[in-house]
Formats: C-alpha cells, structure tokens, sequence
C-alpha cells in the first residue's frame, strides 16, 4: 500500500467551459446594448466536458418566447431568462443535432422574414385581389 492509498479523493463536476462562454455571452450583450451589434456562438464547435452543455442550459435557463420551426428538420428557438440571448437548436429529419447556438440578438436571424419572401408573399396576396 503505498501513501497515495491513504489519500482521499474527490471527484466533483468542473464546469470549465460555462464560465467563459457566460463572460462572451455578457461582452455579446455589451455589444448588443451600446452598438446593436449581434453576436453568435457556435456551441457545437466547442469542447464540452460531459455534463457542461447541460449546466449552460440550465444556467441560462427559459425565457417568455419560443419558436418551433419544421423545415428538413426542426428548429427550437427558445430565449433564455435573460432578454436578447437565445438558445438555437436546429436537428435534421433523423431527430439528430445538427447545430446548437447561442445568439444574442433582439430577434434571431432565422425567424426574420427574407425580402425575397416578403415580395413573393405581396405577390400572392396581390394576385388575389387582381
């Protein structure tokens, strides 16, 4: 038995990515509030510890809005407790993640109608009344 057996070891839950990703999250919003400048994070492309993705969700948590989108997948939209942060999760037609984002914004870029699809909905309703 050699002195390592005798001490006692604890092994505890270390969130080290939520923290700096809470601090970009605060800049993105600094950004939001002085230049009306939109900010988003690739959550996929980080290096989450097992456990970490759940800890930012759940710290984060849910706001008052969300949206579902169902386009060769669905989409949640769903803002966080905290105004103008916004957990984006997009899945493909197999139920599988495809993409995961936080973005700070007012709105979510992908709930914002395309001019192209404003003019071609004027179209249609236009041609109704022709």
């Amino acid at each position: 038995m050699t002195s390592l057996d005798n001490i006692g070891v604890q092994v505890e839950a270390v969130h080290g990515n939520v923290r700096p990703i809470l601090n970009e999250v605060l800049h993105a919003l600094d950004k939001l509030i002085d230049n009306n400048e939109t900010t988003v994070i690739d959550l996929a492309g980080l290096p989450f510890a097992p456990g970490e993705l759940d800890v930012l969700e759940e710290t984060l948590g849910q706001g008052e809005l969300s949206a579902q989108l169902d386009a060769l997948g669905s989409s949640r939209i769903q803002e966080t407790t905290y105004p103008g942060v916004w957990w984006i999760e997009h899945r493909n037609a197999h139920d599988e993640v495809v993409g995961r984002y936080l973005e700070i914004t007012r709105i979510p870029e992908i709930l914002s109608s395309q001019d192209a699809d404003i003019c071609a909905g004027r179209a249609r309703l236009g041609e109704q009344f022709e």
